[in-house]
């Protein structure tokens, strides 16, 4: 009797810890966030994450005009792929991989003619790409992304997906995998190359190259590059990094060099020949041979800029200098000059070269209160411009601020009766100015408006 109660004792126990451990484990489950449950399926390849992205990029969501819309949707897609990509990072490329294959789909009846959806879509994928490559994916789930990535390459209609071709090599993430994608089309690519009588191309191209690039099979690669006839810049560039990555950079500059010809930009290879010299610790010889036309931007003052900022231990004057005489357009370099303090030097470009005059009526009205006598030559070489009929779709009131920017510094420096005898002379010297422009002159020079300025739009 006695063993009796105590084996019933011994049962209710265990199952009084089994109900305990139970209750236990649905708190812990109850306490995790949603995602919780998405990260344990998601490490073997399976994500379960519901994407909000799917619904808003499906097949022909956007019209003709869809431009603006599209790409709205394309910055939400990547910020919620980004935000699971703090917790989960293989759900994170998994979500990628998936808005990839949504983007032709989606897209597909877009006008693309402005340029600025498809600069959209090459930053997003420069946002996904690193997602993808970075994910601890197990092989089998790495393998199914890339299949289903050159899918929809192959479907892809505009070539919304080549910056993806083009880093292949790093989405494979293993020098093993590179190689075998290689192997895939590297026989019909020697073969194509080969026969001189083959125009076609090769549907693979740039992810067979970045492939051996990465798999480090560099001699291959430039032995199918050299297969050739006319050198095709992107193309030649796996070439340069593959002796690059073999620390040879004296080959390497000389290979880039001799890719120059015919629709290949020379601003693009001496970007290309900078950075190598760049890499070899050769800062001046870069400079001198490449920094002005490698570092070209829409500005003067961005392409000063750039410069300055990648070779610190130059002299900005020089620089400026270097860049007016190299490009022979001295005014192009005028507010670089006038923004690094230079204004000697900008006043200088500014006569030299065809800076627009309401450029320099602008500059004439902010350093009023700083130097009144650069404000002073600069606006009157402003009202010489307007007079002269230079600018573009010069108004009236474009001539008349620059007066008043001009005749507001002679206050200043009291020099405004010699001034007013000058702008006197300046009309006369140019008899051709139509009159529409001169019309709100005559009140000016004879009434004096302190604080002049006022009407500069």
């Amino acid at each position: 009797m006695v063993r009796y109660l105590g084996q019933r004792h011994v049962d209710v126990f265990r199952e009084l810890q089994a109900i305990v451990e139970r209750a236990s484990l649905e708190s812990r489950r109850r306490a995790q966030p949603a995602w919780f449950c998405h990260n344990r399926k998601s490490v073997s390849g399976k994500a379960s994450y519901k994407w909000a992205f799917k619904a808003r990029l499906r097949a022909r969501a956007f019209g003709w005009r869809g431009s603006r819309p599209a790409i709205e949707r394309l910055k939400q897609a990547v910020s919620e792929i980004r935000a699971v990509a703090r917790r989960d990072p293989v759900a994170a490329a998994d979500g990628a991989v998936s808005l990839m294959e949504r983007l032709w789909p989606a897209f597909e009846h877009i006008d693309t003619s402005s340029g600025a959806l498809g600069g959209a879509v090459n930053w997003t994928l420069a946002e996904l790409i690193p997602v993808i490559a970075g994910a601890p994916a197990d092989p089998k789930t790495r393998d199914r992304w890339l299949d289903r990535m050159w899918q929809a390459i192959q479907d892809d209609g505009v070539s919304y997906l080549w910056p993806v071709e083009v880093r292949w090599g790093e989405l494979c993430a293993s020098a093993e995998v590179a190689s075998r994608w290689a192997d895939e089309i590297l026989s019909v690519l020697r073969s194509a190359w080969s026969d001189p009588r083959s125009g076609g191309y090769v549907s693979g191209t740039d992810l067979c190259l970045s492939s051996l690039l990465a798999a480090g099979r560099y001699q291959e690669l430039l032995d199918v590059l050299a297969l050739k006839e006319r050198p095709i810049w992107p193309w030649r560039r796996y070439g340069i990094r593959a002796l690059r990555a073999q620390g040879l950079l004296d080959e390497a500059l000389a290979y880039a060099e001799a890719s120059r010809g015919l629709n290949i930009p020379n601003s693009a290879v001496d970007a290309e020949c900078e950075e190598i010299l760049l890499a070899a610790g050769r800062r001046a010889e870069a400079y001198e041979r490449y920094a002005l036309t490698a570092n070209q931007a829409n500005t003067g003052l961005a392409t000063f800029r750039r410069i300055t900022t990648k070779y610190p231990e130059v002299d900005p004057q020089r620089i400026l200098t270097d860049l007016a005489d190299a490009s022979g357009d001295f005014g192009r370099w005028f507010a670089a000059a006038k923004d690094a303090g230079f204004l000697d030097l900008a006043l200088r470009f500014a006569a030299n070269g065809r800076t627009d005059p309401k450029t320099l009526s602008r500059a004439s009205r902010d350093f009023l209160e700083s130097d009144a006598v650069f404000a002073l030559r600069i606006g009157r070489l402003a009202v010489d411009r307007i007079l002269a009929g230079q600018g573009y779709d010069i108004t009236a009131l474009d001539l008349a601020g620059a007066v008043d920017h001009f005749l507001a510094a002679a206050r200043k420096l009291g020099v405004e009766a010699d001034t007013k005898a000058d702008l006197g002379r300046m009309i006369a010297a140019h008899p051709e100015a139509p009159s529409f422009l001169l019309g709100p002159i005559p009140r000016r020079v004879s009434e004096p408006r302190p604080g002049g300025g006022s009407r500069d739009r």
